[in-house]
């Protein structure tokens, strides 16, 4: 990409960082999921993106991955064109990211959207996780500039063969299908290890309840025995007095 950026300039709609010069629907994925037992997982992107999706002009137009966050999305007001089943494994997240690539590129091709953006939860360390923005189209022109800029490891440049723009179009694709891939496999990582983490919480209080349970069961006990014992002396102080 590197190498077909320097032979061309950028064509179509560009930005610089994070500001907006194309105003129109804005298109969002968001990824959460289908199961529960992840604590607030949901909650957090689902608050990310309805936190960022109402700054920008016009109603958002967004596609949810798991019935969860869809929910979730629709109870805050948001439009919603549709909801992906979320992969259950690594080898589900390629036919996933095909049909998110399709009906986008649709959309976007059509005008129905002029920017997408992806929301999802990334793992940090451990149990933790963040949600994240990333903005997919329109590219980025101070992107489009670094990368250009890359110095080549050698001093035998690379020529493109055939078509610039046939190259340069299947080279976006797949830097499109291997963001959404990536966002995908972090946010079923962030779900996994919320989970785990979820678990590890009840069954910390599992442990604990059944710790208190015991410990009161146990003072019972011993304030029952204390009782027979008390009316045995009783008995025995009764019988043996004058």
């Amino acid at each position: 990409m590197s190498i077909c950026f320097r032979k061309r300039a950028p064509a179509g709609p560009m930005t610089e960082g994070k500001r907006r010069t194309v105003l129109g629907p804005v298109g969002a994925v968001v990824f959460g999921s289908d199961q529960g037992l992840v604590g607030r997982f949901n909650d957090v992107v689902a608050d990310y993106a309805v936190k960022a999706l109402a700054a920008p002009p016009g109603r958002p137009r967004i596609w949810a991955v798991g019935e969860r966050v869809h929910v979730r999305l629709a109870d805050a007001g948001l439009p919603l064109l549709g909801v992906f089943v979320v992969p259950n494994s690594v080898k589900a997240i390629t036919p996933l990211v095909g049909e998110i690539l399709m009906e986008s590129e649709t959309r976007y091709s059509r005008g129905e959207i002029t920017e997408l953006h992806l929301f999802y939860n990334r793992p940090t360390s451990g149990a933790i996780y963040e949600p994240v923005q990333q903005r997919l189209l329109p590219l980025d022109g101070t992107w489009w500039r670094k990368l250009a800029e890359i110095p080549w490891p050698t001093q035998n440049l690379p020529e493109v063969m055939g078509d610039d723009t046939t190259t340069l179009r299947a080279l976006i694709r797949e830097y499109l299908f291997v963001s959404l891939f990536r966002a995908c496999a972090e946010s079923l990582a962030s779900e996994n290890a919320s989970r785990l983490a979820a678990m590890q919480r009840a069954d910390k209080n599992i442990d604990e309840l059944l710790e208190d349970l015991n410990g009161k069961f146990h003072r019972l006990r011993q304030s029952g025995i204390d009782e027979e014992l008390f009316d045995v002396v009783a008995g025995f102080e009764a019988l043996a007095g004058p």
